[in-house]
C-alpha cells in the first residue's frame, strides 16, 4: 500500500508559478513510477507529466511542455511538479499517482496507476 498527499496548491495570477509535491509513504518509494493528473470542473481527467522509477526519464503533456518540469527526491520520498507560466486553462485539480510497472509504457494511462492522492486545488486568474 502507499499513500500520496499533494501539497503546494493555490489561487495564482496568470504567469505566475506554482511548486506541487506528494509526500509519498509505504512501501518503497523507489519500486513506483509516479505522474500528475489533473482534471477542470466538467471535463474528464488529464495526462499532465510522468517520472520513471529512476528519475532517468520524465514525460510531458504537450499541453504542458516547456513549462512545467516533473522531478522526484528519493531521499524525501517526495515527487514535485514545478509549474512556470501559469495560464488560466490550468486550472485543476491536480492529482499524484504511482504505479508499480516494469515499463514506461502507457506512462499517460490514468487506469495504470495503482494509488492516487486526494488532490490540491490549483487556480489561475487572469
Amino acid at each position: 500500500q502507499v499513500q500520496l498527499v499533494e501539497s503546494g496548491g493555490g489561487l495564482v495570477q496568470a504567469g505566475d508559478s506554482l511548486r506541487l509535491s506528494c509526500a509519498a509513504s509505504g512501501r518503497t518509494f523507489n519500486n513506483y513510477a509516479m505522474g500528475w493528473f489533473r482534471q477542470a470542473p466538467g471535463k474528464e481527467r488529464e495526462f499532465v507529466a510522468a517520472i520513471s522509477r529512476s528519475g532517468g526519464n520524465t514525460y510531458y503533456a504537450d499541453s504542458v511542455t516547456g513549462r512545467f518540469t516533473i522531478s522526484r527526491d528519493t531521499a524525501k520520498n517526495t515527487v514535485h511538479l514545478q509549474m512556470n507560466s501559469l495560464k488560466p486553462e490550468d486550472t485543476a485539480v491536480y492529482y499524484c499517482a504511482a504505479r508499480w510497472v516494469p515499463r514506461d509504457s502507457d506512462y499517460d494511462k490514468g487506469s495504470t496507476y495503482n494509488y492516487w492522492g486526494q488532490g490540491t486545488q490549483v487556480t489561475v486568474s487572469s
